[in-house]
């Protein structure tokens, strides 16, 4: 085992990977609000998945138990975090296999592609992760002439589309069956012209496509649900099968997992595993549940790498409140309840991390200055909270991380000239009183000059009361 240690508390380096978008959320999402089609799709399927996973999660007379524990654990979990993933390590290379750690993006990109290039291979089948989207390893393994081939259907849509995902369980939930056809047809080696968009026709042809990707690529890459730091298991949840595949085929094995995935114990995972399938796809239970611990000789790959990433997490952890985003299982439950993301879509978030976890996560691996816009993509509803299967307090966060966001001189005399008069009884006596002015604004605030008017355009300037609470109580 070697001497780990957590990384300094230092954010996602800029320019590398997918955390920081090409301009703020609400400029993305307006032009979002304008494409129709993009709305019927994400409405359609958003609700979709609402109402399936609600009736099972309906089924399971201790859910709130259940989100209970998992929010202990979670607790547990990221105030011993550098103890449990020592542990992990451990468990791992007793298992047979190598653990490496990587800092950032850029080291992680330069670790899997050495280990491929070290495989003697030039092409990597890939199951669906996160992580390595968040890091952009697909653009790191082209530029050194490798050839990711992404195995989930949704991920290949998104990759022969040369597309962005645009929600954390369904990547092209923006997209509908004749727009995929369409891909198809346009990018497909040997696809039948009379290919039509029928789901089983699509999925017919996507698995044509990648059976000799299957069954004749050395290297696979994952990511990880969950890593058990008491056995050195790892664990994948996925609804195809393509998974399996990758996990059991190949001769190596690189995972890539970010390091707030470890639960300490076995017994710990059978929580997540009864609220991420119900929370997630509205299913009992995954399809696939896929678990692996270390190289069992002449069975799966006989070469198993486990990269723990960092790439900001520490510095999510050094923050009290902000840290709670670490609990994150991606289940999309947020995004599918949450009705700004159901009108924007994911593109809008310009992260990987789209949504209501998006807006607090993102913000915090990459330093809130860098995604400043997205702590205020929410109308603070409470709906990503009440959906939430480990109880992550996404409202508070993003109020908090406001707190933390730059803000213009003139906005930020404003609230200092508010607070100092709210401090002071007279003054803020004095302001209750000439509240009453403000009828001069015309209806709702509408009359107000620039630059105030900027505040009133998206607002509604209330109307005074006929008396203040202190005249009211004066009176009586």
């Amino acid at each position: 085992m070697t001497e780990t240690f957590l990384g300094m508390p230092a954010t996602a380096p800029p320019g590398v990977g997918h955390l920081r978008g090409d301009e703020p959320f609400p400029a993305a999402a307006r032009r979002a609000l304008g494409d129709a089609q993009l709305r019927r799709n994400v409405g359609h399927a958003t609700s979709t998945i609402r109402a399936k996973s609600a009736a099972v999660i309906g089924e399971v007379p201790d859910w709130p138990q259940l989100r209970a524990a998992a929010r202990a654990i979670k607790t547990d979990t990221m105030a011993r975090l550098p103890e449990l993933l020592q542990q992990l390590e451990a468990a791992v290379g007793r298992a047979g296999g190598t653990v490496h750690w990587a800092a950032d993006a850029v080291e992680a990109n330069r670790i899997v592609t050495d280990l491929v290039r070290a495989a003697g291979a030039d092409r990597v089948m890939k199951v669906k992760s996160m992580a390595t989207q968040e890091i952009g390893l697909n653009e790191a393994l082209e530029a050194a002439g490798i050839e990711p081939v992404e195995t989930d259907l949704a991920e290949l849509i998104v990759q022969l589309g040369d597309d962005r995902p645009s929600h954390i369980l369904v990547p092209a939930i923006h997209r509908n069956r004749a727009e995929i056809r369409e891909i198809f047809l346009r990018t497909m080696p040997g696809v039948d012209p009379a290919l039509t968009d029928e789901p089983a026709a699509l999925a017919a042809a996507a698995r044509r496509h990648l059976r000799e990707t299957f069954l004749s690529t050395r290297v696979a890459v994952s990511g990880a649900n969950f890593a058990v730091a008491e056995t050195g298991t790892l664990a994948v949840v996925e609804s195809e099968g393509n998974g399996r595949m990758c996990l059991t085929l190949p001769e190596t094995l690189i995972t890539v997992m970010g390091i707030e995935k470890v639960v300490p114990t076995w017994r710990d995972l059978e929580v997540f595993l009864q609220l991420l399938p119900r929370a997630s796809t509205g299913e009992r239970m995954n399809p696939y549940t896929s678990m692996w611990t270390g190289v069992t000789p002449g069975d799966g790959p006989q070469a198993f790498h486990l990269v723990l990433l960092d790439n900001g997490r520490s510095a999510v952890l050094a923050d009290p409140v902000g840290r709670e985003a670490l609990h994150c299982i991606r289940c999309s439950a947020c995004l599918n309840v949450c009705p700004v993301y159901e009108r924007t879509g994911g593109h809008a978030y310009g992260s990987v991390y789209p949504g209501p976890i998006g807006a607090v996560l993102s913000p915090q691996l990459t330093g809130v200055a860098d995604n400043a816009s997205l702590p205020y993509a929410s109308s603070l509803c409470g709906a990503c909270y009440d959906a939430c299967p480990v109880m992550i307090d996404i409202p508070s966060i993003l109020v908090h991380l406001r707190g933390q966001a730059p803000h213009p001189r003139g906005e930020a005399a404003a609230m200092a000239a508010a607070a100092y008069t709210m401090d002071h009884p007279v003054l803020y006596a004095a302001a209750q009183r000439g509240a009453k002015l403000s009828r001069l604004a015309g209806p709702r605030g509408r009359g107000l000059p620039p630059p105030l008017s900027g505040w009133t355009a998206s607002r509604d300037l209330p109307e005074p009361p006929p008396q203040t609470f202190r005249q009211w109580w004066a009176d009586r």
